[in-house]
């Protein structure tokens, strides 16, 4: 199954030779292709795959040097640590006060644009590189840092622990709804959650396109009743993906792709993760702006 997150377009994984990779030139299609994934049984024909015959759930493959969920869990660990520790180096050394804010907001988007860079390098590499996978955390980092240190010193002191906490309650939320089944990730809801993302990006990009032209906030996506309602739009859209990024981890495990794919595996949930902290941070601002 081909996996995205709100921002950039990452390869999912799919059966190749016997294991899971990460696939972007083809997705299994029903019909000739012997992996399309069937109505019943989506792994009925994985030969790694080792079937539960009491809850009918495939499990992981019993084969060294594969995919675990612990791989997945330590490399994701480390890449939104690097992220944790990029923040706090930026807010410390990057004051938002009157005599520096314009350096340090300089910075941030200065990172942030190295940051896209890194990451879109990485997503069109047919191998993950740790090394572009923590540069992107650690840029990103420096800009959530000089981001939330704003908001705390300009809008409210208590918005980045709220948005912190928030965005753990949509992890925690969305991994239980998963895990339970009552979201079910196919097909179907991947394409809708696509053309969701696309259109709420397209509006975005159209906003600012008006805000650069006629000054403000454009349109008014980005603030007041609008701005609430589209960042409520963002987080759900951020859910979304986020249990499509467990969907892609599950599969993979499943399939037994390789173990250097925890890599790619940890880069997406980062990234959606990074996605939901900066728009449950707006949404809070605006909250709290209002008051």
């Amino acid at each position: 199954m081909r996996s995205s997150n709100p921002v950039f377009s990452r390869r999912g994984f799919s059966r190749d030779n016997g294991y899971a990779g990460f696939n972007t030139a083809q997705q299994p299609q029903a019909g000739g292709n012997p992996y399309a994934q069937a109505p019943t049984n989506p792994y009925a024909t994985n030969p790694y795959a080792q079937q539960d015959t009491q809850y009918g759930a495939p499990q992981a493959p019993a084969r060294s040097g594969v995919m675990t969920i612990d791989d997945v869990v330590t490399r994701t660990a480390m890449t939104l640590g690097t992220v944790v520790a990029g923040a706090v180096v930026a807010w410390l050394a990057l004051p938002v006060d009157a005599a520096n804010i314009g350096k340090s907001y300089g910075i941030a988007f200065g990172a942030a644009l190295i940051a896209f860079v890194l990451a879109m390098v990485q997503s069109f590499k047919r191998r993950p590189t740790p090394a572009l996978i923590l540069g992107y955390a650690a840029f990103e980092g420096v800009f959530l840092g000089v981001i939330s240190s704003a908001v705390t010193t300009h809008v409210s002191a208590g918005a980045v622990p709220q948005a912190v906490l928030g965005t753990m309650a949509v992890f925690a939320g969305v991994l239980i709804a998963y895990k339970t089944r009552l979201i079910r990730v196919n097909r179907r809801f991947t394409g809708f959650v696509m053309a969701a993302a696309i259109g709420f990006m397209l509006l975005m990009l159209v906003n600012l396109l008006f805000s650069a032209i006629g000054g403000g906030d454009g349109l008014g996506f980005r603030s007041g009743g609008l701005g609430i309602l589209f960042g409520i739009i963002g987080i759900v859209l951020g859910a979304c993906f986020l249990a499509i990024d467990f969907k892609q981890v599950e599969d993979g495990i499943t399939y037994g792709a390789p173990r250097e794919e925890s890599w790619l595996a940890a880069f997406g949930l980062t990234m959606t993760l990074v996605w939901i902290y900066l728009e449950a941070l707006r949404l809070i601002s605006i909250l709290q702006g209002n008051d």
